[in-house]
């Protein structure tokens, strides 16, 4: 486990309330079995699942999930509008309802329900965030090619080195936050989406001087359906990550202009 704060992390104790958040857009082949499976790992937790007005009747197969247990509920989105919409509902959904912790996990099973627990435990420690890592110590991808790792791994330094933030996977999408880091982040005037998404909750995170934890996780590449992955979303995230590094040198570069010279009296 690797943690990244500016003060050491203090126990927590456990958290009561979870929400997971599932978004969902054509997924009706994979939401039946990832629910039964974050049920068996957390059945304390509850489950949201977002839709995006999928056409192949994704939305019907979780209406029928909530009507079978009580702890899984459905919000029904007008179109697709992007997983970072869909997670900022969440989260207003989760705040709204007084939930302690709030989870965010793909719908296609590459982020493993029984890897939760280890999660939440390093909630349960004091963490504000905690991040399913593939790339740190412990850390591992199942079935992706050379060239995507390569893609990961070179963005994720691309990010780490330019923002100057100490996470490995700061485009991980399996991970928790506490009620109150959401509060701190700053949720309304965030517009990014995909990778960029993540990132942006991640600096925001460091920015505020939060406890940032990262668990090692196997992710495990989808088996039924398409990655909703697209060129368009992987250079907005190059993009707006750009964007936001260029800020943060030029940020770094007036506060060392602004201080005073230090004048040593003969």
């Amino acid at each position: 486990m690797s943690e990244h704060a500016a003060t050491s992390t203090p126990e927590r104790g456990p958290v009561a309330r979870v929400l997971v958040c599932i978004p969902t857009y054509n997924e009706r082949e994979n939401l039946p079995g990832v629910v039964r499976r974050v049920r068996d790992s957390v059945p304390d937790a509850d489950v949201l699942v977002l839709d995006d007005n999928s056409p192949d009747g994704t939305g019907q197969v979780a209406d029928e999930l909530c009507d079978v247990d009580p702890q899984v509920h459905v919000v029904h989105r007008a179109g697709k509008e992007g997983l970072g919409r869909a997670y900022l509902a969440g989260f207003a959904w989760a705040l709204d309802r007084g939930y302690d912790a709030v989870v965010e996990m793909d719908a296609d099973g590459s982020h493993q329900p029984e890897q939760l627990p280890s999660l939440l435990a390093a909630l349960d420690q004091g963490a504000d965030l905690v991040i399913g890592s593939r790339w740190t110590r412990g850390g591992s991808v199942v079935n992706w090619p050379l060239h995507r790792k390569a893609l990961s791994v070179g963005g994720n330094l691309y990010i780490r080195v330019l923002l100057g933030m100490p996470v490995n996977d700061a485009t991980a999408g399996y991970r928790v936050y506490t009620a109150e880091a959401l509060r701190r982040i700053g949720l309304d005037n965030v517009a990014s989406q995909g990778y960029s998404f993540q990132t942006d909750l991640t600096r925001r995170a460091v920015e505020r001087g939060m406890t940032v934890v990262e668990v090692p996780i196997t992710f495990v590449e989808r088996e039924i359906g398409d990655s909703k992955m697209s060129g368009a979303i992987m250079r907005e995230s190059l993009q707006r990550i750009t964007v936001w590094g260029v800020e943060h040198r030029a940020e770094q570069l007036r506060s060392l202009v602004r201080r005073e010279p230090r004048w040593h009296q003969l």
